[in-house]
């Protein structure tokens, strides 16, 4: 049912200092989902601390009209706040609404925050449209190499999830003057011709690749 007077209750309930009130305030809402509590949910995602309850908010903005969230989400992913952008391009590569994409910029995925940035790349393999998977790759493998190990991880599926039109861009980083790219490009490959290796492993064998090539140049 719709209503255009939200719940206090539930609202306070979403505000609430204990985290399982909150997480009963998202399920309830998403339970019975009214547009009118879509402001309130967005709200909340952009300060909620707790990962239980901002994976729900986010399953609550899923059970919404994407009509209604969309326009929101986009909002808050041009915000200045960290977390409310990270949350926000969750929220939208599990809408899958296409119509977010023009929001994911190429300086939106070379975000100077890692969590940000992680999230753009899900959500872009998500939106991204038919025919514009090369040029998305592109940009992506222009991350390689940046950051720890989740990151990397977290770049490495995007890029594997784009399937075989990734592959020449992944393939031409590995001779990159940087080791650190060169290294997360041979993991990438590895682990696109065999999912089943392992990150760890992947990395672990790169780094064996670019050492003996390093010391193969050194010796001639």
């Amino acid at each position: 049912m719709t209503t255009n007077n939200p719940d206090r209750a539930v609202l306070r309930g979403l505000e609430h200092a204990g985290a399982s009130m909150r997480l009963r305030a998202a399920l309830a809402i998403g339970t019975t989902p009214d547009p009118a509590y879509v402001g309130a949910l967005v709200e909340r995602c952009a300060v909620e601390p707790e990962f239980q309850v901002r994976e729900m908010l986010t399953w609550a903005l899923t059970r919404h009209a994407a009509s209604a969230t969309v326009p929101l989400l986009v909002a808050e992913v041009r915000s200045g706040r960290a977390r409310a952008r990270s949350q926000a391009l969750h929220t939208l590569s599990k809408i899958g609404d296409r119509r977010a994409w023009p929001v994911i910029t190429p300086a939106l995925l070379a975000d100077a925050d890692d969590e940000v940035a992680r999230c753009a790349w899900r959500a872009a393999v998500v939106l991204v449209p038919q025919g514009e998977e090369g040029a998305l790759a592109v940009v992506l493998a222009g991350q390689l190499g940046r950051g720890a190990r989740e990151t990397r991880l977290s770049l490495s599926r995007a890029l594997i999830a784009l399937g075989e039109v990734m592959l020449p861009a992944v393939g031409a980083a590995t001779t990159h003057p940087d080791p650190h790219v060169r290294t997360h490009a041979l993991a990438t490959e590895r682990l696109w011709r065999d999912p089943d290796a392992g990150f760890e492993f992947a990395i672990e064998e790169a780094k064996r690749v670019v050492a003996l090539g390093v010391a193969g140049e050194e010796g001639r």
